[in-house]
């Protein structure tokens, strides 16, 4: 008999009640430090004071109101959003998978309004994930996430990640747009390098495609910088943001250049929950403290602590673990043996991690996480790949 909440997920036998920070309480009273982060959401951790604060202020307000008007929050968002980094305009939504559907769009209609109807073909990278409707299937590369769905919609080529040699050679005159994850997140944690994104944009530049990133996972501080772009320097014309966006309070955005969003008027998308006050009132708060000084400089030195102190797990257990690799606070453990195994011998042991693509655990903590922290996770990795190490 099927249950009531539909069966589409492999659920852990764990609830929890609440959550301080970087731990989460399960319901049985046991405490957890969630270096999973709700894959890279809880930027902020758990019930972070100014968050809250801001989210139960507007609570007493006004939950939602149409786009049909002004939303004097949504306006100061994007303006913030606008002022610190590539963009000239944005458009919100409530998720990363309605985020890539959008930039997908504004791509198209950019070259539909100036006269090249034809320039439809997205070329997507393999290993790469983008979300779970249908076109975010098809931009991705996954096919068990894509078995019995029906046909795919069109208009999708995947090169290998990293092979500008492959991309050159899949560009034509029908070529809309390049895709890409500057930090492949459920791949598997590939950085792309900044020669690789450098060359992207070139490429897009001489066959007249845009450049679309996806930053839904790496994006909103979880490099240390507040864009993972802004590494490379490499500005893409369109960009995708979600997850971290509102620390877990759904939001979603779609970025773009004034060129990227010129063929975009009223009418040709639009979003009946996103932008909502409760969201917006989430997405600034996130910024209040993302924007603070010296805020992403921490994020970038507890970064290369936890890079530091993984390296030397691995090197503990080479029976167990490979590599290390990622940017930041957004880490990839490159296991031997099997990853999801490796997942429930860190949680039993008491830290939550979550696994990805190419056998990897992916370590993802919160960007408010300390050094004693990352101290202490460590000491329940030496715990776990110990035990599995026998």
């Amino acid at each position: 008999m099927v249950t009531s909440v539909m069966p589409t997920y492999g659920r852990i036998d764990i609830a929890f009640e609440r959550g301080e920070g970087s731990y989460l309480y399960s319901t049985d009273g046991r405490r957890y430090l969630d270096f999973a982060s709700g894959i890279a959401t809880n930027s902020l951790g758990h019930a972070h004071p100014h968050l809250v604060a801001k989210v139960q202020e507007q609570a007493g307000k006004l939950w939602h109101v149409s786009n049909l008007y002004n939303i004097p929050e949504q306006q100061r968002f994007a303006d913030r959003l606008v002022a610190n980094s590539f963009a000239d305009t944005c458009f919100f939504c409530n998720s990363g998978a309605e985020a890539m559907e959008g930039a997908l769009k504004v791509a198209r209609k950019y070259h539909f309004v100036n006269g090249d109807a034809d320039r439809e073909e997205m070329v997507c990278a393999t290993g790469s994930f983008h979300g779970r409707t249908l076109a975010t299937l098809s931009a991705g590369d996954n096919d068990k996430y894509r078995e019995g769905f029906g046909p795919r919609p069109g208009g999708f080529t995947h090169v290998a990640f990293g092979n500008l040699n492959e991309m050159r050679a899949a560009m034509s005159d029908k070529t809309a747009a390049i895709v890409v994850e500057p930090i492949q997140g459920e791949g598997g944690i590939n950085p792309a390098t900044s020669e690789y994104l450098q060359a992207l944009r070139e490429i897009a530049d001489e066959f007249g495609a845009l450049l679309v990133f996806d930053e839904v996972q790496c994006g909103m501080g979880r490099t240390g910088h507040l864009f993972a772009y802004e590494i490379s320097g490499v500005a893409p014309d369109i960009m995708a943001l979600a997850k971290g966006l509102g620390s877990g309070f759904p939001v979603g955005a779609v970025l773009a250049s004034e060129k990227g969003a010129s063929g975009m008027s009223p009418g040709t998308h639009g979003s009946t929950y996103g932008g909502n006050p409760m969201a917006m009132a989430a997405g600034n708060a996130v910024l209040d403290v993302m924007l603070e000084d010296g805020f992403l400089d921490t994020v970038q030195k507890n970064g290369t602590y936890l890079r530091q102190q993984l390296e030397a797990v691995v090197s503990r257990h080479p029976k167990v673990l490979e590599s290390v690799r990622g940017t930041g606070l957004m880490q990839g453990i490159k296991c031997v043996k099997p990853n999801l195994e490796l997942m429930t011998a860190t949680r039993e042991a008491g830290l939550l991690t979550v696994v990805a693509g190419d056998n990897v655990l992916r370590i993802l903590p919160p960007l408010t996480v300390s050094k004693g922290e990352i101290d202490e996770a460590v000491g329940y990795l030496d715990t776990a790949f110990a035990a599995a190490s026998d």
